[in-house]
């Protein structure tokens, strides 16, 4: 989700600045009446071009203006420290506020300024052609590769797409560590954080996004890098004149270019909670979208705008192709209205296309019943009982509480029953409940997917796991658990190509699982993939104890004939690291 500055405060601010500045004792440099006028409209430039998120473009008036003032006034100091802070300079940004007398208050420039500069001021800091990414000192460090890569892929589609590359220098991209760092370095408050489940942010021309080892698990970062940098691309290429459901749909439809085609960041869940809205009648108007979706009263209805206008940009784009989004986009930023700059790209008056765009929603494959939302973006903190450390996630998986959100009390019962007998090493019994369970409710619950396929993978009954978890993934595409357990069979089997694509469908919503990296180390390697594979050795170092030559061995053992499928005993950071050989589970009692 992205946020954006009210121009009417930032006006409204400029006006006492204006009053600060022409209404002190005459000074030598104040006699001149045309000389006053210059400055004060170059100032106003300088604001206009910080509004319009044009940082060259206010530097640029910045460095027009200065020789005309004394290098102490107070308003120059302001917009200094503004510039300073846009372009990440944030210990000169508080010392020129501070300068310039800005009051230190929550969502003042210079708490943003002093806040920033504390909690990144130790960050390591990697850079690709076009970014600069920031990260705290730790596990964030296997992010690395993963995010740059997904940046400079969305930057190119981008500039296919909108015909748009941001000028000036690299954009930055920070990573904070939790929902109170990413509401210090924002104007959200931690509250609006926490209801609707905002993990990043767009704003001040940057990428601030949170570090996934904040989230219960996991949550879907490599999309969100994508997403928050077209709102970018769009602020800046529109003079940030597009209103919040145009920048929203335009973000979520296209943010899945980096990996392919636009459009296909939409889930069967979110489907389904759109079915249910569109039946009760209880859309979010877009203009009740404003000032951001982040700030709608509940979570769902933060879901249900955003599958709103992701359908809206789909019908302009299943109409008039990308030159449509690009057409609203250039009549805002010529100063057209919302819906004026909507019906001269379609052609269309806009209840006309309000009225059409209903009719592409009603059109969608709306799943039968409403998927329950197994929400991702649930920080540690708020999620319900105890979240597990890294080294306690592995074994054999055993967890009652998974099943606590089955509606449907038989098939409830059936899964505890299966998971005890499980616990108690009676698979073959405990595949028998499982699948119970699964045929009352198919594919609507994870929890007893997975749960099944862990059974069936004890059993070695692969391609009834394999089908098991391919029809959760049809439900919960991208589920980092299913896709693990379904990465074990591929990789059992040497299918390393397919089994490579699972793992990092993994990888993109949880990047800190040892086993992930270890996986895809033995995969990089058999595929000849040797800069990749070395890659994933060094992300599996980070988040073990293991040595760089102890990796090959373990992951050359990991998922040989003798290993367990269902038990993978990958050493966490923290935890004891396992010897470099295959580890025999107890076998289980399959007769009982």
């Amino acid at each position: 989700m992205s946020t954006h500055e009210s121009p009417h405060a930032v006006r409204a601010f400029f006006t006492v600045l204006a009053v600060a500045l022409f209404c002190v004792p005459p000074v030598a440099w104040a006699q001149d009446a045309s000389l006053k006028d210059e400055v004060k409209t170059r100032l106003g430039r300088v604001e206009q071009a910080l509004e319009d998120w044009d940082v060259p473009g206010a530097r640029r008036e910045l460095a027009e203006v200065e020789p005309l003032l004394p290098a102490d006034v107070e308003p120059l100091k302001f917009y200094q420290g503004r510039v300073a802070f846009e372009e990440g300079r944030y210990a000169e940004a508080a010392t020129l506020l501070e300068a310039a007398n800005i009051e230190d208050r929550p969502g003042s420039y210079l708490r943003l300024a002093k806040d920033t500069r504390d909690i990144v001021k130790n960050h390591q800091r990697a850079e690709s052609e076009h970014f600069i990414f920031l990260y705290p000192k730790g596990k964030e460090e296997v992010l690395v590769p993963y995010a740059l890569e997904t940046l400079e892929a969305i930057h190119r589609a981008m500039a296919e797409d909108l015909g748009w590359t941001p000028p000036g220098g690299k954009i930055r991209v920070e990573v904070v560590n939790n929902a109170r760092e990413l509401a210090r370095v924002s104007t959200l408050k931690e509250k609006e954080i926490r209801t609707t489940g905002t993990i990043a942010i767009c704003k001040f021309s940057k990428l601030m996004v949170t570090s996934p080892k904040a989230v219960a698990q996991g949550y879907d970062w490599q999309d969100t890098l994508a997403h928050e940098y077209i709102h970018l691309v769009i602020s800046q290429m529109s003079r940030n004149t597009v209103p919040i459901w145009l920048h929203e749909g335009l973000a979520k439809f296209l943010e899945s270019r980096w990996r392919g085609k636009a459009g296909l960041a939409m889930t069967p869940s979110t489907l389904a909670l759109l079915g249910k809205r569109v039946k009760a009648d209880t859309l979010v108007p877009f203009e009740k979208m404003h000032p951001s979706i982040a700030m709608l009263p509940t979570a769902e209805d933060a879901a249900t705008a955003f599958a709103e206008v992701f359908y809206a940009i789909d019908y302009v784009h299943q109409t008039k192709g990308t030159a449509g989004l690009r057409a609203i986009i250039h009549e805002l930023k010529n100063g057209q209205k919302d819906r004026k700059a909507v019906e001269t790209a379609m052609g269309m008056p806009f209840p006309l296309f309000e009225k059409s765009w209903l009719a592409h929603i009603k059109k969608q494959p709306f799943p039968p019943e409403l998927i329950p939302r197994e929400e991702r973006v649930v920080l540690k903190e708020d999620a319900k009982g105890k979240v597990k450390d890294e080294s306690e996630k592995k074994g054999r998986e055993i967890s009652f509480g998974e099943f606590d959100n089955v509606e449907e009390v038989p098939a409830r019962r059936f899964a505890h029953l299966g998971e005890l007998l499980r616990e108690r090493n009676r698979v073959k019994a405990a595949a028998e409940e499982y699948a119970k369970a699964h045929k009352l409710v198919g594919d609507k619950y994870e929890s007893i997917s997975n749960k099944y396929a862990l059974a069936l993978l004890e059993l070695r009954r692969l391609d009834e796991a394999e089908s098991v978890l391919r029809g959760s993934l049809r439900v919960y595409p991208g589920s980092p658990g299913t896709n693990v357990h379904l990465g074990r069979i591929l990789l059992f089997r040497k299918d390393y190509s397919k089994a490579k694509t699972a793992y990092l469908e993994a990888l993109a919503s949880d990047p800190f699982d040892p086993e992930i990296h270890l996986a895809l180390t033995r995969i990089h390697g058999a595929l000849g993939e040797t800069a990749l594979a070395t890659r994933a050795r060094q992300a599996t170092v980070q988040l073990t104890q293991l040595k760089p030559e102890e990796v090959d061995h373990v992951a050359r053992a990991f998922l040989n004939e003798e290993g367990e499928l269902s038990e993978m005993n990958v050493p966490a950071a923290g935890g004891q690291a396992a010897p470099p050989q295959a580890q025999p589970p107890a076998a289980p009692d399959a007769g009982r």
